[in-house]
């Protein structure tokens, strides 16, 4: 019988409210992982007397940058399982749970062993969760025009940056009153609540979000075990004989990164499975690849190099109160969440008319350094005395507010132009530039270590504006290949 209007609409309905409930849960979500990372390398800088682990700035920069890319480096694997072995469906929720039990750790488990064990299970956690929860979005937009894609991810951008700014304004506080496992704890608490909302939301998903799409043959499996028994082995290894040493895992990271971007646009580019005019589009989206991953670096960088400008030279005293540390990165997420409905709506009034994903990424990169032009003026005219947080704060809304032109536009392009046989592996590859980004992130912040504050700044800013202007230059053959058959 052929299915009318009447029958679909039903469904649709449901899967709208899957998008709410697949929103909500990646807001605890990101409640929980940002809750973390806006402490997490003051937890290392700290003296022991402040509850902190008194690692030098170096090895503090190093273990920030390298969590956070491994975290994004850690959702290819989670990708290629949620479409050969698992359903998305289960890999969210299987993930979320080992994300919840990392949490608990950090916060009972003192030391550097309890945060080790911690941050792994966070990273592979959220591997399994991230790429999988956006691909079930992908799923439930399917069909829509570019321009309602837009806005929708631009929607469901905005909840991860709800969350993001949640997540630092009460594990701040937490750690600020009571300590910084109390803060883990608290992380622990949003994860628990982003697994409630998605075991209540998932019953609206539609049925590709159940399936395995590309089921891996029996015959492979063995092999994938002894991949990953191996994997297993080589790092424990390394980790044993002392390879792994803090100041090292940035660099480390940033080259597998690189080392996995490139397989995989190597693979994609030589499957038979993907067409000429496929293939034409992912060609143009590697100079956006790169555009992203260096816009990522130097936005992380509020992790790294300006959380260790913070803990050296920024005045936090209000009174006889002071400022939650953990509240300085919230402001850059809080300015993204201020700035995406107003982006959301003007993408979606103008439709075709707007500005085309290199045009933005572009004007992005331009601003993030202007950003780092306008803290270079302010570290000159504070040279030998405290900066009032003040203008870190404005600071931070200048940083935050430019995502809205590369985050939720990425997201969004990935969906658009990914060849039907990786869809999957094009989200990774997105989430990919996030990797990168805060592994870079994490050189950058040993590089402050090394430098003037003026000459740190002067090299970001100018790089950044001066690769903007490059991709601006080079948008229309861009573009001309990007949206090649859309």
């Amino acid at each position: 019988m052929a299915t009318t209007l009447d029958d679909r609409v039903p469904n649709r309905k449901n899967e709208i409210r899957g998008v709410g409930g697949m929103a909500f849960t990646e807001l605890w979500e990101r409640f929980s992982f940002y809750g973390l990372q806006s402490i997490l390398a003051f937890y290392l800088l700290y003296e022991l007397s402040e509850g902190g682990l008194a690692l030098p700035a170096a090895a503090a920069a190093g273990i920030t940058g390298a969590y956070g890319g491994a975290v994004y480096l850690a959702q290819l694997l989670g990708a290629w399982t949620g479409e050969r072995l698992v359903s998305p469906r289960s890999m969210v929720l299987g993930g979320g749970i080992v994300i919840a039990l990392g949490h608990i750790t950090l916060a009972i488990a003192p030391g550097f062993l309890g945060l080790s064990i911690g941050l792994v299970m966070i990273i592979f956690g959220t591997g399994a969760l991230k790429t999988n929860i956006t691909s079930i979005v992908g799923f439930i937009l399917d069909g829509e025009p570019a321009a309602k894609k837009d806005a929708g991810f631009s929607y469901f951008y905005m909840a991860i940056n709800s969350g993001a700014v949640l997540g630092p304004l009460t594990t701040g506080f937490a750690q600020n009153q009571w300590g910084f496992h109390f803060g883990f704890g608290l992380a622990a608490v949003g994860m628990i609540i982003a697994l409630i909302q998605y075991v209540y939301s998932s019953k609206f998903l539609p049925a590709r979000a159940s399936e395995v799409t590309r089921p891996l043959p029996a015959s492979s499996k063995r092999r994938v075990a002894v991949i990953a028994l191996g994997a297993v082995i080589v790092v424990t290894a390394a980790s044993a004989f002392g390879l792994l040493k803090a100041e090292k895992l940035s660099t480390i990271v940033t080259i597998a990164c690189l080392i996995a971007a490139a397989a995989y646009f190597t693979t994609i580019l030589r499957s038979t499975k993907v067409n000429a005019c496929e293939r034409q589009r992912i060609r143009s989206y590697i100079p956006l690849f790169l555009a992203s991953s260096l816009y990522f670096g130097l936005l992380f960088a509020k992790f790294t190099a300006i959380s260790l400008l913070v803990n050296d030279r920024v005045d936090l005293t209000v009174g006889s109160w002071t400022f939650p540390v953990g509240w300085i990165t919230m402001i850059s997420s809080a300015s993204g969440v201020a700035m995406l409905p107003v982006a959301a709506a003007i993408w979606k009034r103008m439709g075709p008319r707007q500005p085309k994903a290199g045009t933005k990424f572009a004007i992005g990169l331009v601003q993030i350094g202007l950003g780092f032009a306008y803290i270079l003026l302010i570290s000159m005219a504070f040279h030998g005395s405290s900066i009032p947080f003040v203008y870190i704060v404005v600071f931070m809304f200048v940083m935050g507010s430019s995502e809205i032109f590369v985050g939720p536009i990425g997201l969004s392009l990935a969906t658009q132009i990914a060849p039907k046989a990786f869809t999957a592996q094009m989200v990774a590859i997105n989430f990919l530039t996030l990797a990168l980004g805060s592994s870079i992130s994490g050189l950058l912040g040993q590089y402050f270590t090394v430098v003037s504050n003026d000459i740190y700044f002067l090299t970001i800013a100018l790089g950044a504006v001066i690769a903007g202007l490059v991709l601006f230059g080079v948008r229309k053959p861009v573009h001309h290949g990007l949206y090649s058959g859309i």
